[in-house]
Parts: structure tokens; sequence; C-alpha cells
């Protein structure tokens, strides 16, 4: 038996992830949901936003399954990454076909450090006139990070990976990223290539194609992920995995959307997406296989939410794909 901890959070985290268990408990699976509160809600009802009650459940879990945070963001997701020691953020973009997209060739991954760089929250008040924020860089983060991406790389029958960086102007911090990640690579037999990443964001927009896997510090990767989903049609799209060494945390790459929480409307597609690489990182890969087909069916057939050209609610999606299962 598999023991997940369910952790809605704010806005449209509290339709989308209900929807996305709904879907997983349809196919009958011996996994056992356990539900933890954290957000802003709770911040304002009991003074924490992750509460210790929450972080014991996730450290007895085998992996996670959140949904969003609003300003409370900072003390609960980077808190929870840094509880299982995730490394890397995987985040997947590709277009489908029935939903209107700038760049329908798109497929790539990208692969973010999830632990430091301006992340790290280093930050300083020095005075009313001037606040610092200290980039953190380090070997043992880098290299774990291209280890994870040789072996994806492997996994998808693929021969190289992107690098990006901006090592021209951050000369030490992203000159030891991009050496590393270099190394780890040769040491692999991966091949790279690497870009700036101001010029990567715009290669991406004019030639997606070009692109499977792209590796990059914190920052960079969540700015070209969001970038990607606007590729794609939408962050309602778009999935994503934080991997640690025993456990994991999966979640849709959009926010809370409060324009539209409490609505019935919100896409969780991405969501549902983000419960099938979860299932696949427990070891059911057939059924996160099954659902994924079966997702990129209703797409194709525009039975889709308002956010990428439809009409439907988040609980005819939902119904939708669990009748289909």
């Amino acid at each position: 038996m598999k023991k997940i901890a369910v952790i809605p959070g704010d806005g449209i985290g509290l339709e989308v992830i209900p929807a996305a268990v709904s879907v997983i408990e349809s196919l009958g699976l011996e996994i056992e949901f356990v539900k933890g509160e954290a957000g802003d809600e709770v911040k304002n009802r009991t003074g924490k936003a992750l509460p210790l009650e929450v972080l014991d459940i996730v450290g007895e879990s085998d992996a996670v399954l959140f949904g969003a945070a609003g300003e409370t963001a900072a003390d609960v997701i980077i808190r929870l990454r840094h509880e299982i020691d995730s490394f890397v953020n995987v985040r997947p973009a590709k277009a489908y076909k029935g939903v209107k997209s700038i760049r329908p060739e798109t497929d790539l991954v990208i692969l973010r450090e999830n632990s430091e760089g301006v992340y790290a929250g280093i930050e300083s008040a020095v005075s009313e006139e001037m606040a610092t924020l200290t980039r953190v860089i380090t070997k043992t983060a880098s290299s774990r990070l291209a280890e994870y991406a040789c072996e994806y790389v492997k996994s998808q029958g693929i021969k190289k990976f992107t690098i990006a960086h901006k090592d021209n102007v951050m000369r030490i911090t992203d000159g030891l990223f991009r050496k590393t990640v270099e190394d780890v690579a040769l040491e692999n037999g991966i091949g790279t290539d690497s870009a700036l990443m101001d010029s990567l964001a715009m290669l991406m927009i004019m030639y997606p194609e070009n692109y499977n896997v792209i590796v990059c510090p914190n920052l960079a990767g969540d700015m070209l992920s969001d970038m990607a989903a606007g590729l794609v049609g939408g962050l309602g799209l778009l999935p994503s995995a934080n991997i640690g060494p025993t456990c994991a945390l999966f979640e849709p790459v959009h926010g809370t959307a409060p324009d539209i929480a409490g609505r019935g409307i919100a896409n969780p597609v991405a969501t549902v997406l983000s419960a099938c690489m979860m299932l696949e990182y427990i070891g059911y890969n057939r059924e996160a296989n099954e659902i994924q087909m079966i997702t990129e069916q209703i797409l194709n057939e525009g039975y889709t939410t308002p956010d990428i050209g439809g009409n439907e609610t988040t609980q005819k999606v939902t119904d939708k794909i669990i009748s289909r299962l």
C-alpha cells in the first residue's frame, strides 16, 4: 500500500486536487490518501501556513500531491521541497492536438535546479535604501541535477541536453554551474550544448522543435517553464515533479488563480498530468500511461475548460476522464 500526502492549498488547488484524486481513486489502486492543510487560510486560522502535523504526514508518505499556495507560497511549497530534499524540478511542456497553441511543435522538458540559486532565501535589508540578495550555486547541487539529467535523457533515448546559463555576467556562480553540469555529462557519455538564458528564451519561442531537454538553475527554470506554457496554450496544461532521494512532490505549475477560484471552471489537466507523473514514480506506469492517453484524447476532442478555449467545467472534464477509464 502506497501512502500519498494530499495538500490542496489555496485557490483552485482546492478544486483541481480533489479532481485528480478522484481520477486515481477510480482505478482502485492500493493507494492511501492522507489529507493535510496548508496555505493562506491555514495561516489566518492557526498562525502557521504549514503546520508541523502536515510535515509529519509528508515525512511518512511515499509521495505528495500538492495544489497551490497564495501569499504564503515561500512558507509552504519551498519548505515542502526542502523537507523532501528535492534537488530537481521536472517540468514537461507539450502542445496537444485540440488546444490552440503558439507553437504546436513544442515538446520539451525543463529540468530545474530546485534547492538554491536566488531562491535560497538569503536576503538582507542593509538600509532603507538598500536590500541585497545572495545567489547560491554549489557543485553538489549542480552535480545532483546533472546526474538526474543524464539518467533522464538516457531513459528517453535522447543523446544530449541543453544547458541554460548566464556565465558571461555571473561568471563565478553560473560558471561553476555550467562547468559542473558539462563535466558530469561528459563522464556519463551524454552530449551537451549551451545557451545564454536570455538568448534561449528567444530561441525557444522561434524554434521550440530544436529543444528536448533543458537543464538550468532555479530562477531560469522557473521563468523558462512559464514561457514554455505560453507556447503550448497556458499554465493549465503544465504538470511538474519535485524529486528528492526518497520522496517526491507533484504539483501543477499554475498558481492559485484567485480570479477564477470557486467558480468551478479551473482546468484540472495540469493536476491530472502531475498525478500521472506521481503514478509513474510509485510504480504504476501502465495506469499513468492510460490516464495520459485519455487526457490527450479529450483535449483533442475539444472537451476543455475556458482557459484553453472550451466551455466545460472542472467536474465535467474530470468525469469525462473517469468515464473513459
